[in-house]
């Protein structure tokens, strides 16, 4: 099973970060055809990937990451567009999380640690606090100044967060398909 643990976006900061997707890719121009656009219902922050995992394993994470997290709910601000790599031709563009970072690196620690006791085998990167809005299938290095001239410094969007679910996603040709499995709500005071 191909499995990630992320956070929903409520559906006004799904509609908001949707009309900044358009309002991007048309300042763009013609490099806006060589980026697949993340749909609008797929939107949401990845925290920990954990990829295809044996199905007798993934009960053990859906156990591990379904208990409930002692920390407050919190709320993001999503603000500024960046692309990566920092360097080169990029393969994705995303939209930051300014307000609430803080917060979101520590439930993906948690939930990170949760997993790799149950054997899984992660990331060493450092987390960085984003939402992806389109991958790239073709790049050139001047696709990086397109996207980050057509950023704006203003807030495009505030949600709220109560907690992460493990998804269990589908890869086929007409797209990701992704099944809630559970969710770990924040339950702190």
């Amino acid at each position: 099973m191909r499995l990630f643990v992320a956070v929903d976006i409520d559906d006004g900061a799904r509609a908001a970060i949707a009309a900044e997707q358009k309002r991007i890719a048309a300042a763009m121009g013609d490099a806006r055809t060589s980026v697949r656009w993340v749909t609008a219902d797929h939107l949401h922050l990845t925290l920990v990937f954990l990829g295809e995992v044996p199905e007798a394993q993934a009960e053990l994470v859906a156990r591990a990451v379904g208990r409930p997290l002692d920390a407050p709910p919190f709320d993001l601000t999503f603000q500024g567009i960046g692309v990566f790599p920092p360097r080169g031709s990029p393969r994705a563009v995303w939209i930051a999380v300014t307000d609430g970072a803080t917060e979101l690196i520590a439930l993906q620690q948690t939930l990170a640690e949760r997993v790799a006791s149950e054997g899984i085998a992660l990331e060493s990167r450092l987390f960085q606090p984003h939402l992806t809005l389109g991958r790239w299938r073709q790049s050139r290095p001047s696709d990086r100044r397109r996207a980050l001239e057509a950023a704006q410094s203003r807030i495009v969007a505030r949600s709220h967060v109560s907690g992460a679910t493990l998804y269990h996603s589908r890869i086929s040709s007409a797209g990701p398909t992704y099944t809630s499995l559970v969710r770990a709500n924040l339950s702190g005071r």
